[in-house]
């Protein structure tokens, strides 16, 4: 008798709910790419107008140079990677004292964490004035620095938890074989904590280029950042709706890009250490 596979059946509500999710995600995504090559006089055209007759990259010009957009998107790059960098670094050091010698004891690790739940809101006047007291006021340095601290207690605890996880018997044996401390760490400790710092990486950069609080109260003419740049687009007027919307997809291409490239290390990172542990 011979054999045979009975088909594998996909249920259709399950299409159907993955449909709406689909639909309910890209549906606004689809309407701004749509809206920055759409001429003036189709953005609120009645009916809709779902694709322009005429496509136009006016509006991504003009969001670029006439209102700076290049800029801040330059500032945003130049802030974000170096911030991420600091915060990644230091916080991967941090916390591998926190899990393997439990520097400052059970609850050290936690008061990290409780730094980021002070609102912005709190410390913002103190450190503008400090700021400008000594100078850092409308820099790339006191950006960096300021995200740099804003980033770190979500690094130091995502990095906690993947290296708390990770097995002491292999830098011990490391440290047999006549490794240092330091020698085990960046030989055994940092290639398999690669993925969780790439996780630690990857939403702290995030953080760095999506903050506009920071950005909007320290910056000015010199370091501000391209959230900053959204505040132009809205005036007695009217709103810049094709700006807006051209400088919203510009903005996307760098997370796209970072996501693509690190997805698999990003999604072991946060199943082995940021979610367990």
């Amino acid at each position: 008798m011979a054999s045979w596979v009975r088909p594998r059946r996909i249920p259709i509500v399950r299409i159907v709910v993955i449909a709406l999710f689909l639909a309910f995600v890209l549906a606004p995504l689809y309407w701004v790419a749509i809206t920055s090559i759409k001429p003036s006089d189709d953005y609120l055209a009645v009916p809709p107008v779902w694709f322009p007759d005429a496509p136009t990259m006016v509006h991504y010009e003009a969001a670029l140079f006439a209102y700076r957009g290049l800029q801040g998107l330059i500032n945003s790059i130049i802030i974000s990677i170096s911030a991420t960098i600091l915060s990644v670094s230091v916080g991967t050091l941090m916390a591998y004292s926190l899990a393997r010698f439990n520097t400052g004891g059970q609850h050290l690790s936690f008061w990290v964490l409780s730094q980021r739940f002070l609102p912005p809101i709190a410390i913002i006047l103190p450190l503008f004035l400090n700021y400008r007291l000594v100078g850092l006021q409308d820099t790339h340095v006191g950006m960096i620095v300021a995200y740099t601290v804003f980033t770190l207690p979500v690094s130091v605890w995502m990095m906690f938890a993947y290296f708390r996880q990770m097995p002491r018997s292999l830098e011990e044996a490391a440290l047999v074989d006549g490794c240092t401390r330091w020698g085990a760490l960046w030989s055994v400790a940092m290639p398999l904590a690669a993925p969780g710092i790439v996780a630690a990486a990857v939403f702290t950069f995030i953080a760095c280029w999506t903050e506009f609080f920071f950005a909007l109260v320290l910056t000015s003419r010199n370091a501000f950042t391209l959230p900053t740049v959204f505040r132009a687009f809205l005036s007695f007027q009217g709103a810049q709706y094709g700006e807006a919307s051209a400088l919203a997809i510009v903005s996307l291409v760098p997370s796209i890009i970072l996501g693509v490239l690190v997805q698999k290390h990003l999604v072991r990172g946060l199943t082995l250490g940021a979610v367990r542990g």
